[in-house]
């Protein structure tokens, strides 16, 4: 096992730059997630850990050797790509296999990784099969008994799920990280999906525009995001945000306003951003909505009913909020509460909170 360290790490292509000063710790075993929307970097980053790509500046270092001039079959890792990239006429056994053989791996141990894999990955039934008489997520599960086959010091995987239908994901998500709590080895997971992230990292990584905007669990990130841009991309339903205005002791934000008494607001500032997650606002329905100091009404503009719950959507002062309420509430105009404690704020300027 070894852990991984991103050092000052750039990239640019043609002039273009599309990672900036990249700083990261990962330890030893840890599995952290990658995460952010579409060509903020993230793949580049693991490509570049991979040896596939080289970084512009900065250095790698994988067990705390300095990798940036050794070649990727030198560097002790294995990679899972989004597709599952299997040889069509070569049966399951032999796809896993392939890698060792070319490294020139004896054929006793050969056998014992590809038994000890297939068995951890429920394989064993389907090793004479060829992939085209494989499930999607069969497939994908050869491609990660591949990469556990090479015993390496740490996996690499960018958006392996992302080609499989949403139960499919559900069941693979477990399986690897079921698969990382057997093997205890370093994991480095690429995705944009923000579920994948929140309920598969021991840390996360979110990544936008080639910059690193914050590294912490899960938890941390959902309760305690580091900007505007964190609290809306983080989360199956992003965070609402709302412009607030102090004034003579009272905080006015979308439709209320709310003595400063009843809240921890250390700012000077007269303009903010208030936010608050849709989970958060409760209804007349909520045993806690008798108990919430901010109140107001609402008509429903959409909703997406979920079966157990439904999101609705409503105007609040000039921004579009979304809250998660009970699907058994039928009114188009809805009582809706908050509690102080769950409202976060942010500086206007620099979108970063404001403790």
């Amino acid at each position: 096992m070894a852990g991984v360290t991103l050092k000052n790490i750039s990239k640019s292509f043609d002039k273009k730059e599309i990672l900036k000063d990249i700083n990261l710790e990962i330890k030893d075993g840890e599995f952290i997630v990658l995460v952010g929307a579409s060509g903020c970097g993230k793949s580049t980053l693991l490509r570049m850990i991979a040896g596939l790509e080289a970084p512009s500046a900065g250095d790698i270092l994988i067990d705390e050797k300095r990798v940036n001039n050794i070649a990727p079959k030198d560097r002790d890792i294995a990679m899972v790509f989004q597709s599952y990239a299997l040889y069509p006429h070569l049966n399951v056994k032999e796809n896993i296999s392939l890698g060792l053989k070319v490294r020139n791996v004896a054929k006793c141990e050969i056998e014992r990784r590809v038994i000890r894999a297939s068995e951890v990955l429920k394989l064993e039934e389907y090793l004479d099969r060829k992939p085209k008489e494989l499930s999607g997520g069969q497939r994908q599960r050869v491609a990660l008994a591949r990469a556990i086959v090479r015993e390496p010091k740490v996996f690499l995987m960018d958006e392996p799920l992302s080609n499989l239908d949403a139960k499919l994901r559900s069941e693979m998500r477990s399986e690897i990280k079921k698969l990382h709590n057997k093997l205890k080895t370093t994991f480095i997971y690429v995705t944009h999906d923000q579920t994948e992230a929140l309920t598969m990292g021991d840390r996360i990584v979110v990544l936008d525009n080639g910059e690193i905007q914050q590294v912490a669990s899960a938890n941390n990130i959902y309760n305690n995001p580091a900007n505007t841009f964190v609290a809306t991309f983080m989360g199956t339903n992003p965070m609402n945000l709302v412009e607030g205005t102090i004034d003579s002791g009272f905080l006015k934000f979308g439709n209320v306003m709310l003595d400063l008494d009843n809240l921890i607001l250390n700012t000077d500032k007269k303009e903010i951003i208030v936010g608050i997650r849709p989970e958060k606002i409760a209804t007349s329905l909520d045993p806690e909505y008798h108990f919430n100091q901010v109140r107001f009404s609402s008509d429903i503009t959409f909703e997406e009913n979920l079966g157990s719950h439904k999101n609705v959507y409503f105007e609040f002062g000039t921004s579009q909020f979304c809250a998660v309420i009970d699907s058994n509430v039928k009114s188009k105009k809805v009582d809706f509460a908050i509690n102080p404690k769950d409202l976060r704020f942010f500086d206007k300027e620099t979108k970063k909170p404001i403790i």
